[in-house]
């Protein structure tokens, strides 16, 4: 693997130099009022990328993964139900967390491909008459197959179906790099990480609280000590934290987030969804298909191709990293060896995918494929080309 190459995975992400430096600090005492003037920029900079005037922000030195345990430790009780959608491997995870919490689960199986059938949970929803599911998981864009679910429609059955179960959404790759509207969509946890549309090294699990959520934590019964949110709020109101935070992240989290709202979250979106559209020109080009079943369902920040019927599509990650030195993501769980992925999210431009797409072709000409070189690459240049005239005509 080359350190000069850009990195096409969906997760950690390529960074921006200044960023970088930003994480590259001397030591300072966070126990200082210095640590505040990183601490609470990071708090309102998030919240204001979740698209939210109220929800409580907590930073955990952790990743998404500790996001989902923060979620769930602090506002279930042991015996209560989840409702979830098991269609991707990060859905699966989260699931799996649920149960080893000792949480009753009703898990609709979808298939891998699919988003999650708000349809479904209305019809669960209003026959729990007796309100027993407390939370409905929600895995906003599924890093596995390139789905992105509609978290609106999710709430609007919710809200058909008068059921006052909590929303917890796992967006850690789409907040930051697709539109997320916390408030809009009646969110009461959202869970994300440092390392994707933030843009900077694994190591924080950033999450979102509704009023309703703290409410419920005062009363959840689950354990929690390190992930516990209330330890963290007394420390915020000291512009401290109950031990000792990663202050370096902390302080690239403030400078990351603060590019997102200079650039414009609707920009950001905008930029996030053209590299996309460019990706899957490319894909239809070489005469292949994505895993998402539908273009409804596409993600903006991660494309799932798949190879022909008894091709390892793992073959071309692996001949990527070996001649080339460029990473590309591998299939997971039940799409392991069928789907290699493209990462095209956080800092990344039209020209830089380009190389990526370039790449791609390479791998699958060298292993056999019929893929005529510069196909992908073309298609994805007249969409980008066109694309931003378009844009620098709108704007004039």
């Amino acid at each position: 693997m080359s350190f000069q190459n850009p990195v096409f995975i969906p997760g950690p992400t390529n960074m921006p130099e200044d960023v970088r430096k930003a994480c590259d600090m001397p030591t300072i005492d966070h126990r200082s009022p210095l640590f505040g003037t990183i601490l609470q920029p990071c708090l309102e900079n998030v919240r204001k990328v979740m698209k939210s005037d109220s929800a409580r922000i907590f930073i955990f030195p952790s990743t998404g993964t500790g996001g989902w345990e923060t979620a769930l430790s602090n506002t279930l009780s042991p015996g209560d139900t989840v409702l979830a959608a098991r269609n991707g491997m990060f859905s699966h995870r989260w699931i799996d967390m649920c149960q080893r919490h000792g949480l009753g689960m009703h898990v609709v199986e979808t298939p891998w491909g699919e988003g999650i059938p708000a349809a479904r949970y209305e019809e669960i929803l209003t026959a729990d008459k007796e309100h027993k599911i407390k939370a409905v998981l929600a895995t906003h864009n599924e890093t596995a197959t390139g789905v992105r679910s509609d978290i609106g429609a999710i709430r609007r059955a919710m809200d058909a179906a008068g059921h006052p179960a909590m929303l917890f959404v796992d967006g850690v790759s789409s907040i930051g790099s697709m539109d997320f509207r916390f408030d809009d969509w009646g969110v009461d946890v959202a869970v994300t990480g440092s390392q994707k549309g933030f843009m900077l090294p694994a190591g924080l699990a950033i999450v979102g609280f509704s009023e309703r959520a703290v409410a419920a934590s005062r009363t959840a019964r689950l354990p929690r000590t390190f992930f516990d949110i209330a330890d963290m709020g007394r420390g915020y109101a000291a512009n401290a934290y109950p031990y000792t935070p990663a202050v370096g992240l902390m302080n690239g989290l403030k400078y990351s987030s603060g590019l997102l709202l200079e650039e414009g979250l609707e920009a950001v979106f905008a930029r996030h969804h053209r590299i996309a559209e460019g990706v899957r020109r490319a894909v239809q080009a070489w005469g292949l298909q994505l895993c998402a079943a539908d273009p409804s369902l596409y993600s903006d920040t991660v494309s799932a191709i798949r190879t022909p019927e008894g091709f390892d599509a793992t073959s071309i990650v692996a001949h990527a990293a070996e001649r080339y030195g460029v990473a590309f993501g591998t299939g997971l769980g039940e799409v392991a060896g069928k789907v290699f992925r493209i990462g095209h999210l956080g800092s990344l431009t039209d020209v830089m995918m380009l190389s990526g797409l370039a790449t791609a072709e390479m791998c699958m000409a060298d292993l056999g494929l019929e893929i005529r070189l510069g196909s992908g690459v073309a298609a994805a240049q007249e969409y980008y080309r066109s694309a931003r005239a378009g844009a620098l005509k709108a704007a004039a």
